[in-house]
């Protein structure tokens, strides 16, 4: 059984956090506040952590960077913060995923289950050549091949090139008609929609939750881009 803490000195989330996760099937542990979620980690095996930023004693920034001294587990934060800086700072300092109040439960059961399977599946793989790697989505050039924390993503030939694309040039913003021609190997001429339609349907495909996606990212007005871990 995978043992997850979550640490929040919310009362009310905290619990309910618990519930949903008991339900999954996890062993749960709760702190609240940083300094007694570091004296959980001493004395148990801990294969997830959700963990709140704001906290009295020993807030989740501050808790994280003493984890990482020691730990690899993953980690993913709960803030009410909602700013692209925030997030930013939050995964620098160590996290691995980022979740905004209010959250639907369900997708953080989602998150933490895929940051597990991440965990334990991925953490003896062998990263060649051939492959290109950001967070837990994976793609092998040679086998064409797309894995989302460790589970095989089926795309067509034309989505595997389009994601293929966008890795390659990994953190640019790649405009429709880039995009286009690079993958069509034709003149774009009014392609924006069909573009559209491929990276809607690459995103259904990889994303826990499209509306709010991790890796593939809309730059409005300019156009996409795979976000770099």
């Amino acid at each position: 059984m995978y043992r997850v803490l979550v640490c929040d000195d919310d009362i009310a989330i905290l619990e309910s956090v618990k519930i949903y996760l008991e339900n999954e099937g996890y062993e749960v542990l709760t702190a609240v506040n940083g300094l007694e979620a570091l004296k959980i980690i001493e004395n148990n095996d801990i294969h997830c952590m959700v963990l709140d930023i704001m906290m009295p004693v020993l807030d989740g920034i501050r808790a994280t960077v003493k984890i990482r001294e020691k730990y690899n587990f993953p980690i993913i934060f709960l803030s009410a913060k909602s700013e692209d800086t925030d997030k930013i700072t939050g995964l620098g300092f160590g996290a691995d995923d980022y979740v905004t109040k209010p959250f639907n439960p369900l997708e953080l059961v989602a998150r933490v289950r895929s940051q597990i399977r991440r965990y334990v599946s991925l953490g003896s793989l062998t990263v060649t050549k051939n492959m290109i790697v950001t967070g837990g989505l994976t793609l092998n050039k040679e086998t064409k091949e797309v894995l989302v924390d460790g589970e095989n993503v089926k795309l067509t030939a034309r989505e595997f090139n389009i994601l293929n694309y966008l890795m390659d040039n990994m953190g640019k913003v790649l405009s429709s008609t880039q995009i286009y021609e690079a993958v069509w190997n034709e003149p774009a001429f009014h392609t924006e929609k069909t573009v559209t339609v491929h990276i809607k349907n690459i995103r259904e495909k990889i994303e826990i939750n499209p509306k709010e996606p991790k890796y593939l990212k809309v730059v409005w007005g300019l156009g996409y881009k795979i976000e770099k871990y």
